[in-house]
């Protein structure tokens, strides 16, 4: 039983991920201006809320307990923490960017229907993908085989599903993998609710796109300010944006080590039984 909720979590929940996501682009497209961007804030509004109860309802129909990882009590602490972490996080990738004369003067454009929508894509792909790949394929295979192999498998797979967006290389898929399979995995292992990788996703997505108009995955958007990246694709990360480049990849590794070593000292680090009956706790307790 627990194999085919490892198969048919992940698939049937990213199947419904896509589906409302393209019925938003497919509602949104023909609309301009503020109107295009007031029907995409609600409408990512009413796909995140199916996504949270589609699966706060498979976890207790077929695992028959509440889903704590997700619960609403948590969130108001942990979303906006995670957001301002996020924020700051790649705020920090462009500090360093300028010091290296890669991020050239930025050009301030002011909040417009392109910062709406920005908003918009990164709390969909935020609440969606972390339910996706956190909640479902990372929580399931690290009750079965551990953290570490939970950890792998989930960012490979991160990776894997942003090879095929604008821009993708080699490089960045390994970067996202690197970066936010990664760190996002061991938010969620340090704090043990989805609600902080959830708020850290969105406050990355959304001050990329949003606030610096930088590409966020390949994908361009209006934002508040815009930051020129001028130098070679491994550092600036190329058409698919500042995610792909070594400074990113580098900035989210040592947080992830520090969740990681978190983790370990609050005895959420689960490690492969050897008898076989799924993953034990490791660490200091609490």
């Amino acid at each position: 039983m627990k194999v085919l909720r490892l198969v048919l979590y992940p698939v049937g929940l990213l199947a419904l991920l896509l589906l409302l996501e393209s019925s938003v682009g497919y509602a949104v497209r023909p609309l301009h201006g503020n109107l295009r961007a007031v029907v995409a804030l609600i409408a990512a509004g009413l796909v995140s809320t199916v996504m949270i109860l589609a699966y706060r309802g498979i976890v207790r129909r077929f695992e028959h307990r509440s889903a704590n990882e997700l619960a609403l009590d948590r969130s108001a602490r942990s979303a906006p923490a995670g957001a301002l972490l996020g924020a700051l996080l790649f705020a920090s990738v462009y500090a360093v960017l300028g010091s290296l004369g890669v991020a050239r003067a930025p050009v301030y454009h002011g909040a417009q229907a392109g910062t709406a929508i920005a908003c918009a894509l990164s709390l969909m792909a935020a609440v969606g993908e972390e339910i996706v790949f956190r909640g479902a394929l990372f929580r399931l295979l690290e009750e079965g085989f551990g953290t570490w192999l939970a950890l792998l498998v989930s960012a490979l797979l991160f990776g894997l599903i942003h090879a095929m967006n604008p821009g993708a290389t080699l490089t960045s898929t390994i970067a996202i993998a690197l970066e936010a399979g990664a760190l996002l995995g061991m938010a969620y292992v340090a704090s043990r609710t989805l609600w902080l990788p959830i708020g850290l996703h969105f406050g990355w997505n959304f001050t990329e796109g949003g606030i610096l108009g930088a590409a966020v995955s390949g994908y361009r958007f209006e934002g508040v300010w815009s930051v020129p990246l001028v130098g070679p694709n491994l550092i600036t990360g190329g058409r698919f944006g500042p995610e792909a480049s070594l400074v990113s990849v580098l900035l989210c590794l040592a947080l992830a080590a520090a969740f990681a070593g978190w983790a370990v000292r609050r005895a959420r680090w689960r490690a492969r039984s050897r008898s076989g009956a799924g993953a034990a706790e490791v660490g200091a307790p609490e």
